[in-house]
């Protein structure tokens, strides 16, 4: 990830490099015409065109397949040095480093998408079992655990802020158990819609089958479409909260006898 993130900061630099490297690579083998016979230099430029979307920006990978055809037909095709292609075998070669190269930079994408999506999953999982050992341990105070559950939920539904409020009774739109929201009686579609931005969302924090107080999730800045996975874990990490929240006030409970808990 931290490779992702240096080559994101230096996004201009990365479309120009892979924009001219071809056609560079292409002079080079202009050179050992003899030795080199242009299918296989069509083969090393479309490495380098995989070289170039393999850094997840899909302009460079574009670009890289546009100018290797390009410097292919220029430096390697006769008549040499123009954009003319006399030899049919070569006009197909030019053709098929445009389409293969661009097909595979497409491939390259979708692959570091997916092992970005995993990525996710697996952080999400990482927090649901991090929370679900710290209640089962006992490690942390249910005010700690809160916070810190609050910090999950931002992160998991890319949302602007949380906070947690004890009120077990609320009018605002609710999350469900299944990560639907239901909003006036009525489930929102949250991948066509969003989140709501003109009202907080109550999440609430069950355990033992009564709520625990609500997790408000602003998101008021922009709109957010987290997926129903994402949503599950949000929910699943305010119940683990519920949970802490429940076993708190039994131990109130015990500590002061005399004392009504609700």
């Amino acid at each position: 990830m931290r490779i992702d993130a240096v080559l994101q900061s230096h996004r201009g630099w990365v479309i120009a490099v892979s924009a001219v490297l071809p056609p560079v690579v292409c002079a080079v083998l202009a050179l050992f015409t003899d030795a080199v016979a242009n299918t296989t230099a069509a083969l090393v430029l479309v490495l380098f065109v995989v070289a170039a979307a393999a850094t997840g920006i899909r302009p460079a990978g574009v670009l890289a397949a546009l100018t290797a055809a390009a410097g292919f037909d220029y430096f390697l095709t006769a008549p040499l040095h123009t954009f003319t292609i006399s030899d049919p075998a070569d006009i197909e070669t030019a053709v098929l480093l445009l389409l293969v190269g661009g097909a595979v930079g497409e491939i390259a994408l979708w692959g570091r998408r997916q092992q970005a999506f995993a990525s996710r999953e697996q952080g999400y999982l990482d927090g649901v079992i991090g929370t679900a050992a710290t209640v089962a341990a006992g490690r942390s105070s249910a005010d700690a655990l809160v916070d810190r559950v609050c910090a999950q939920i931002t992160s998991v539904l890319r949302i602007d802020t949380c906070r947690f409020d004890p009120a077990t009774r609320y009018g605002l739109p609710a999350l469900s158990d299944e990560g639907l929201l239901v909003r006036d009686g009525r489930t929102v579609d949250i991948a066509r819609r969003g989140l709501p931005t003109d009202t907080a969302v109550a999440l609430p924090a069950r355990a033992g089958g009564e709520i625990r107080g609500h997790f408000l999730l602003i998101a008021s800045t922009r709109v957010v479409r987290p997926s129903r996975n994402q949503l599950r874990v949000a929910v699943t990490l305010a119940n683990q909260a519920g949970a802490a929240l429940a076993g708190s006030t039994r131990a109130d409970a015990r500590a002061h006898p005399g004392t009504r808990t609700g």
